[in-house]
């Protein structure tokens, strides 16, 4: 059950929200907020994954949420849907670059697309709240979305895989705005130049006379053979570099041409090609020009944001094969994990390797009071953060969320560990009936 904080006075919100969380009751569950501090308190200790923010109800300090999820979106990641009460105002919450922020809306587009932005988290919640609470897969990830001729899955989808790679550690701060920039410019123009077979002197034209790109969109899929068309998302994940591949079902477009084409800066649209070509790698079309495929390093060993409340302390550099710390010894001091990989021994045996996924190194001396249960071993040059005990206490009476975030990463860790129990069992039953292996011996 993911939970929905929605801080509003407006009782329009509220409708809107209660009415979209009964058609998916079984996998949402909303709470209803017209108090700042309520609804930081309920941010804070309830973490929710979804966050509606209403901007136009001026009895809620909307801003200084917001703030609180910027300061920690290490803690507070998931998704952030922002409602405000004019199109211009949209910019000024984008601009603050928040990483958790899915889409800025309007009052009036809010309700009228709020049930379905919640049917496509339903159904891409494999790509939200993932910080910290997953193994670092280090195989091949593929995947692939069929999208509509609509903005507002473009932008969905978008934020979809920015928010993943961001969670996951594969995507560093600097380099997210440039992939955003460049799939809304590859997938805007899959749908307007792509499926809706509109021209670059078209749009120049539509633009210059006032006219509202969006309108134009709508008119050409009134037409049902250009509507019933599709965009083509996919990706692949390796441990060094993402790829991806967009394409539509329109008729294609003259690449070569558009390339060479120097773009005046004085011209409304069409410098989307070549920024694209300063942000990601390998660019590549196909013949047709209704294909294009790119490419992305990715960030490898080292986390992407550092708690706020951590920030104070400074970090510790480790070398190849540099002891962490040993089993047996009596120290209980939290590390967390901002760079590197870390072998744990027990018994003198390799057991597991720790990455930035784990996020702390130490929690079971820290919780139980207890000397070291194994030794680590820095794999490469690793950093870490020391946190003393009293230090983290101190923490987390001063941000009690700290705690519970904790509390929520060790039982993920539990329920995995229980899964991947489950699947040996099976296995070795299964083993058993086809091998006749006895029960003892």
């Amino acid at each position: 059950m993911k939970k929905i904080l929605t801080a509003t006075t407006n009782q329009q919100v509220a409708k809107t929200v209660s009415e979209a969380c009964e058609k998916y009751a079984e996998y949402f569950d909303a709470g209803f907020y017209p108090d700042t501090e309520e609804a930081l308190s309920f941010l804070n200790y309830d973490l929710p994954e979804i966050k509606v923010l209403d901007f136009t109800s001026k009895d809620i300090d909307c801003h200084r949420i917001l703030q609180e999820i910027s300061d920690d979106p290490w803690l507070h990641n998931g998704g952030i849907i922002a409602i405000v009460e004019k199109p211009a105002d949209v910019q000024k919450i984008e601009d603050k670059k928040d990483p958790n922020i899915l889409i800025v809306q309007t009052m009036r587009a809010f309700t009228e697309h709020f049930a379905r932005v919640l049917k496509l988290l339903r159904e891409n919640h494999q790509f939200l709240f993932n910080r910290g609470m997953q193994e670092q897969l280090g195989g091949r990830e593929t995947g692939s979305f069929v999208c509509s001729n609509d903005p507002l899955d473009i932008r969905m989808y978008t934020n979809f895989l920015i928010s993943y790679l961001y969670g996951t550690c594969r995507l560093s701060d600097e380099n997210r705005f440039g992939l955003q920039t460049v799939l809304m410019e590859f997938l805007t123009n899959a749908l307007e130049h792509g499926n809706c077979e509109i021209t670059y002197e078209e749009k120049t034209q539509w633009l210059e006379n006032g006219g509202n790109i969006l309108d134009l969109i709508a008119k050409k899929l009134s037409n049902p053979v250009l509507s019933s068309r599709k965009i083509h998302i996919s990706y692949l994940i390796t441990k060094e570099k993402t790829y991806f591949k967009i394409s539509d079902d329109g008729k294609g477009f003259d690449w070569k041409a558009q390339q060479k084409k120097q773009v005046d800066k004085e011209e409304t649209h069409g410098r989307g090609i070549s920024l694209a070509t300063q942000l990601v790698n390998n660019i590549k079309y196909n013949d047709t020009g209704n294909e294009v495929s790119f490419e992305i390093e990715n960030l490898k060993n080292r986390t992407n944001t550092i708690p706020s409340a951590m920030g104070i302390l400074e970090p510790l550099n480790f070398s190849h094969k540099q002891i962490v710390c040993r089993q047996n010894e009596p120290t209980n001091d939290l590390y967390f994990i901002v760079a590197g990989r870390y072998a744990v021994y027990v018994n003198r045996k390799l057991v597991s390797v720790l990455t930035i996924n784990d996020m702390f190194i130490g929690e079971m001396s820290f919780l139980l009071n207890d000397r070291r249960s194994a030794t680590i071993l820095a794999i490469g040059n690793c950093r870490l953060i020391r946190i003393p005990k009293s230090v983290f206490l101190n923490l987390i009476r001063k941000n009690p969320h700290y705690g519970i975030f904790l509390s929520k990463l060790l039982a993920q860790r539990l329920v995995r560990q229980t899964q991947q129990t489950l699947s040996l069992t099976e296995e070795i039953a299964e083993l058993k009936s086809q091998l006749d292996i006895p029960e003892t011996i």
